[in-house]
């Protein structure tokens, strides 16, 4: 454990660097969170009917959704599928520790550096913004839910990385599933839209899948739209689809190695 602690450490180190990509971040997330906040107050000044979220949660839902962006697993870890089409897989697979692993906590390191580069300096600009505008600051029960689920979504998203770099081992170029996952977790996440202004049939379907375990889940008990109450269930969720995927995602990597052919040898 403690060498995957120690390649956690460095890769997230590492990550920290690049503060130029994630200034430009900072700008980009506040510019689209404040149009999708004056799309969303234009929803509400016209709807007939009482929304299961109101608009000020509405508001801190989406700055944080923005803050959070760099934790949703976008692309796989690029250097490994680099490795991987190049034929250096082979260095990896003679490296004492366990190639599963390894990937994981690099993963980790990849979601948990650029969203701190980020979500830090936009939650605070953000908070300076007017009454109407800005989120609203979580209740201690909100906050004490909160901080372990988003905990799991970090872990939760790293799985969902390493299953993607599995993939292309399948399929080599893996631009099919870089493609594929980046689109079901923009609508399923609620990244795009808040989960709770769905229809209802199809709330009661995501709230069982992966991909609302990696922001809605949290987001919505920072916003107090969920109460502690309900903190166990979503948990309980969070957990089942980790080990789930890592249990898929060791398998296929398992099957996979045994046929492996490295390119170009």
């Amino acid at each position: 454990m403690k060498s995957y602690l120690s390649i956690l450490k460095i890769r997230f180190l590492m990550l920290l660097q690049y503060r130029v990509p994630a200034i430009a971040g900072i700008f980009t997330q506040f510019f689209f969170g404040f149009v999708r906040i004056m799309v969303f107050q234009a929803f509400y000044s016209n709807a007939v009917t009482v929304q299961p979220i109101s608009l000020a949660q509405t508001v801190t839902y989406i700055w944080i959704t923005q803050a959070l962006f760099r934790l949703l697993p976008w692309e796989g870890d690029s250097e490994v599928q680099e490795i991987i089409k190049s034929g250096n897989l082979a260095y990896e697979l003679v490296r004492p520790l366990d190639l599963y692993s390894l990937w994981l906590f690099r993963a980790i390191a990849q979601r948990l550096a650029p969203t701190l580069l980020r979500s830090i300096p936009l939650i605070l600009i953000t908070s300076l913004l007017p009454s109407g505008y800005s989120p609203e600051l979580p209740s201690l029960s909100a906050f004490l839910s909160f901080i372990p689920t988003l905990a799991l979504a970090f872990v939760l998203s790293a799985t969902v990385t390493v299953l993607m770099n599995i993939f292309t081992l399948w399929t080599i170029s893996g631009d099919g599933i870089n493609r594929t996952i980046p689109a079901l977790v923009l609508l399923f996440s609620g990244s795009l839209i808040p989960i709770p202004l769905f229809p209802n049939w199809m709330q009661n379907i995501l709230k069982y899948m992966p991909f609302s375990g990696l922001l809605d889940t949290p987001v919505r008990f920072y916003t107090g739209n969920l109460p502690i109450s309900e903190l166990p269930p979503y948990i309980a969720i969070q957990v089942f689809w980790i080990f789930a995927l890592i249990i898929l995602g060791r398998s296929l990597l398992v099957i996979k190695l045994k046929s492996i052919v490295v390119q170009g040898g």
